[in-house]
């Protein structure tokens, strides 16, 4: 089933530890630049399939790992007229399930909590999935059976017809409209992210010109050129049946909203070198559950496809690849290039299991194992002729939350922090900020702070307004995005700032210490050396003031720093990761230490 590739991918990596080692986020993305090879990596990487237990391989049947005791997943041996007091308990059960996979829970009906594939017969299989079919709608759940299969098995030596199911159940969480999830489209330039996410979203294919990337264009230049510069934005709806909802079935955002289940958000990213900056900050700022990675059948692995690679390996952001192009892309040139990717992930640095997506099987299985560190789903598809979007679509809809339920909890309790990405000023409403919340619970009329301004200070403010998807809200959670109305306007608020609660006394800081790795610097770099440094939605030059035990550092030296922001003063947190650039120079880190600026700020009276 979907889940034994999950839970294979922890066993193989405890089993291998001391060959194959844990990789670090940091060396994971130096590895990308390093042209030497391990065939001790290719090794193992040939040792593991991908296996899916529902499917008969040479009649030879294939159990699941016991069943865990936390997480979204429950085994099922029998669930045939159960008594109304064993109904309420399973509900009871069922209800905390979905809890766990934050309104998603998977349920392998047929399956001991040994993981031995009993399998059912047709008649208790049936009575099995009208039981779980009134356990979910009690709850106010829909049920999708994912894929069902047939075991061979023998009674007496007489075949008998028993199989199991993989059934997905769904429950939007009582305090949110639909499960929200953010998918960063990253890709060199000119491979068609942003026509594919039109067609995705639109539900219009392309004519071969690009007419479908027009929606997601915000400037005249980029109409002109064809290319993305910005961050761009759009929506994918899918409903409590797993059906598709976008703009051909909804006129507005609004309805689209209303109208799904679950509802994901494409951040459409500059794949040009030359808007770099922007595609690192928009990664950076909005948090994204994971990375859909654009590759052109046609040219392959080119451009900025290694350097968006490394940063979603950096920033430990799940990811997925999507070959486009496939209609004008002849056989042989896509081979080379699925080839040439694979040798990417397979490689040091990477370390990864690729996976090729051809059926609805393959799917569900990616589905499964798509938090996993190893497996990195390929699909190929054309956005003209609509080859491989039913599977991608498919994928897209199954793909689970990236928050534990107790780590939600866990944020939700702490005092609001609310990251700002975006400002406007519209006439009537005055200040609007668009932003994350990374931690909290925020509400409307709530008093919280603005800041850091120039002098380092917070000035109170107050939320009019809370708007999601261009709906209005009272409220909005943890890992959530909105934009909000304030009863004041403000000069020079900036990208970067944070609304936080009192109680959280936020302090800024211009000086930081951190550990960094240099990824590449063509001479060395000293004492006064000046880059511009990403942390979460801040951007802003630093100057490096101090290398711990070391005069100099040079491309592959890891060493802990002193930075000083060279224009005022920001909030951030010891812990957060940093990138930084300067032209070819780039490098990552992790913060260790700030050093907080005395003032008496707002926070203090």
């Amino acid at each position: 089933m979907a889940i034994y590739i999950q839970q294979q991918h922890r066993q193989n990596k405890r089993h291998k530890t001391k060959s194959i080692g844990s990789p670090d986020p940091m060396d994971a993305f130096l590895g990308l630049y390093d042209n030497g090879s391990d065939s001790d990596d290719d090794d193992w990487i040939s040792q593991f399939e991908l296996a899916d237990p529902l499917a008969n391989n040479n009649n030879q049947q294939k159990n699941l790992p016991p069943e865990p005791q936390s997480g979204n997943i429950e085994y099922k041996l029998k669930l045939v007229n159960p008594s109304e007091q064993r109904i309420q308990h399973l509900v009871t059960q069922m209800k905390w399930r979905l809890r766990e996979g934050q309104g998603e829970a998977i349920y392998e009906i047929g399956v001991g909590d040994d993981g031995f594939l009993h399998g059912l017969s047709r008649s208790d299989m049936d009575a099995s999935l009208d039981t779980l079919t009134n356990m979910a709608r009690r709850l106010g759940a829909s049920v999708t059976i994912l894929r069902r299969r047939s075991l061979d098995a023998t009674d007496n030596e007489v075949m008998t017809d028993l199989s199991v199911a993989e059934v997905l159940v769904r429950k939007v969480p009582d305090d949110q409209r639909s499960i929200d999830l953010r998918v960063a489209v990253l890709g060199n330039v000119e491979v068609g992210k942003s026509t594919l996410i039109g067609v995705l979203t639109q539900g219009q294919l392309d004519n071969g010109r690009g007419l479908a990337r027009l929606n997601m264009f915000r400037h005249k230049h980029e109409f002109q050129t064809g290319r993305t510069s910005s961050v761009s934005h759009d929506i994918l709806g899918f409903d409590s049946g797993g059906q598709v909802v976008n703009y051909e079935q909804a006129t507005t955002a609004e309805e689209i909203c209303d109208n799904c289940s679950k509802l994901l958000t494409f951040i459409d990213l500059a794949g040009h070198h030359k808007y770099l900056r922007t595609t690192i900050r928009g990664l950076t700022s909005y948090s994204p559950h994971y990375v859909m990675l654009i590759v052109s059948g046609t040219s392959g692995v080119v451009g900025t496809t290694r350097e968006h690679l490394g940063l979603a390996l950096a920033l430990e952001v799940p990811f997925f690849i999507v070959i486009t192009k496939q209609d004008v892309t002849r056989p042989q040139v896509l081979a080379d290039t699925i080839q040439h990717l694979e040798t990417h992930l397979k490689g040091p640095g990477c370390n990864k299991v690729p996976f090729r997506i051809e059926t609805e099987d393959d799917v569900i299985t990616a589905g499964a194992a798509s938090l996993s560190e190893t497996t990195v789903p390929i699909f190929v598809v054309s956005s003209v002729t609509g080859r491989g979007l039913n599977l991608l679509t498919k994928f897209l809809h199954l793909l689970p939350p990236g928050w534990g339920a107790l780590e939600r909890e866990k944020m939700e309790q702490e005092p609001v922090e609310f990251q700002i990405y975006e400002t406007f000023c519209l006439p009537q409403v005055g200040t609007v900020l668009g932003g994350l919340l990374t931690q909290g619970v925020l509400t409307e009329n709530m008093n919280l702070l603005l800041g850091p301004l120039e002098d380092g200070s917070f000035h109170p403010v107050q939320v009019q307004s809370i708007q999601r998807y261009k709906s209005s809200c009272r409220a909005v959670r943890a890992g959530q995005s909105a934009s909000l109305a304030l009863n004041i306007e403000l000069p020079n608020i900036r990208k970067g700032m944070i609304l936080a609660d009192p109680h959280l006394k936020p302090q800024a800081t211009l000086f930081f210490q951190a550990t960094i790795v240099v990824l590449f610097h063509s001479t060395s770099i000293h004492k006064g050396f000046q880059t511009t440094v990403h942390i979460g939605s801040i951007q802003q030059t630093a100057v490096l003031e101090g290398i711990m035990a070391a005069k100099h550092i040079v491309t592959n030296d890891t060493a802990s720093v002193l930075f000083r922001f060279l224009q005022h003063p920001e909030f951030i947190r010891t812990g957060s990761r940093l990138l930084f650039r300067t032209g070819s120079t780039q490098g990552i880190g992790k913060i260790t230490q700030v050093f907080p600026i005395e003032i008496d700020s707002c926070a203090e009276k």
